[in-house]
């Protein structure tokens, strides 16, 4: 283990935590302003940020709550800084009007929902996955975000990395969507060399009159100044023109707006969609799964392969813009597609959209006291619909 220049990158092999791993990877990733409030189970990035973030120049601050959190971390994006909060549930509700206003002002900014059993306070120290469609519409309006869903530490890190430069190619904010299994699983992470790690950048604007809310195209994304470097700059979330100013009662201009915010997202979905495949030519049933449960599922295939099934799985790292090419593939060679999530089920109404009358789409949901789905249950469906 050795540390990268100026010991911001901690390179080597680690056995660390998946909230440790997601604080290194912001650091790698350029993160210099932390700003959020304790809440189990993602405290320990708060944490570690406050034990990293001084040392290597950067600001780690403790909010009064999730509100003033995600505005601080809104304000020190236009500051120039990349900036992130860490969450749970509770938090995350709380910050939905302002990663409303991050969407509408196109400000980048990564943040990190480490789901916890809800609603409400629910059981703060056991895992679920019920934030999925929160991440997607919990702010009102029409919008584009980036959901990003890891399933270890190794990709607590590799993906918070992913989350910054996504977040700063598209000026959008991206969320990372870990869960409690995930966030206090401890196991070996790899960190490579500085100059192995690829992170992207903002682009700024080449002179003072370009305008920075606004493109040529209904896809573009405009370049991004720099409060106190010169600009002139109007940041509102109300209806504005391509450089800033207010247009609340011109539908025009609210549709060119509000169109582009949308299509930068959806035009470059398969630019941005990263999913995992396993036996996708020779399935006999798919399964579609993301996060903690996903681990269930990989042993959940072995079983089934040796009692001669071959299951075809599709495990999303990007949850939102939703991968719906790759699973109407699945849907056109199976006849059955099994979600395991540990709700009652959210994602897999999205898998029932897509796949239509393709293929029969069935849940499979535990929730209550963090219960893994295990890979006997998985087994044990994908049997009784094979026998049907």
């Amino acid at each position: 283990m050795s540390e990268g220049k100026h010991g911001e990158i901690l390179s080597g092999v680690h056995f660390w935590q998946g909230d440790v791993a997601c604080a290194e990877g912001a650091i790698a990733a350029g993160c210099r302003f932390f700003a959020g409030y304790p809440i189990t189970p993602a405290s320990e990035i708060a944490e570690h940020m406050a034990k990293r973030l001084p040392k290597v120049g950067g600001v780690c601050i403790q909010m009064e709550d999730e509100i003033a959190s995600i505005s601080a971390v809104i304000g020190a994006s236009w500051g120039g800084l990349k900036a992130m909060t860490a969450t749970s549930g509770p938090g995350f509700s709380l910050m939905q009007e302002n990663i409303g206003y991050a969407c509408m002002t196109e400000t980048p900014c990564v943040i990190v929902d480490v789901q916890r059993v809800g609603p409400s306070t629910g059981q703060a120290t056991k895992a679920a996955q019920g934030d999925v469609m929160q991440a997607r519409w919990g702010t009102h309006g029409d919008h584009e975000v980036i959901v990003l869903s890891p399933n270890s530490p190794q990709e607590m890190f590799d993906l918070t990395i992913k989350a910054f430069n996504l977040s700063e190619i598209y000026r959008v904010p991206v969320i990372v969507l870990a869960d409690e299994i995930v966030g206090h699983m401890w196991e070996k992470v790899y960190v490579p060399p500085p100059e192995e790690i690829v992170i992207q950048n903002r682009r700024k604007p080449s002179h003072f009159s370009e305008p920075v809310f606004g493109g040529i195209s209904d896809v573009e994304v405009p370049p991004m100044p720099q409060i106190g470097n010169g600009f002139n700059l109007l940041i509102t979330g109300s209806t504005h023109n391509e450089y800033g100013y207010r247009k609340t009662v011109d539908p025009e201009v609210h549709r060119k707006l509000v169109i582009r915010i949308v299509n930068k997202i959806r035009k470059n979905a398969n630019k941005i969609i990263d999913v995992e495949v396993q036996n996708m030519e020779d399935a006999d049933i798919g399964v579609i799964s993301y996060g903690c449960t996903s681990r269930s599922v990989y042993d959940a295939v072995i079983l089934a392969e040796e009692k001669g099934i071959k299951v075809g799985h599709i495990r999303l790292r990007t949850i939102w813009p939703f991968p719906e090419k790759i699973v109407r593939e699945l849907a056109k060679r199976v006849d059955f597609i099994l979600v395991p999530e540990m709700n009652l089920g959210q994602l897999v109404y999205e898998v029932e959209r897509v796949v239509g009358c393709e293929a029969h789409v069935k849940a499979i949901s535990k929730i209550g006291g963090g219960e893994m789905i295990t890979p006997e249950e998985i087994l044990s469906e994908i049997r009784k619909l094979l026998e049907r």
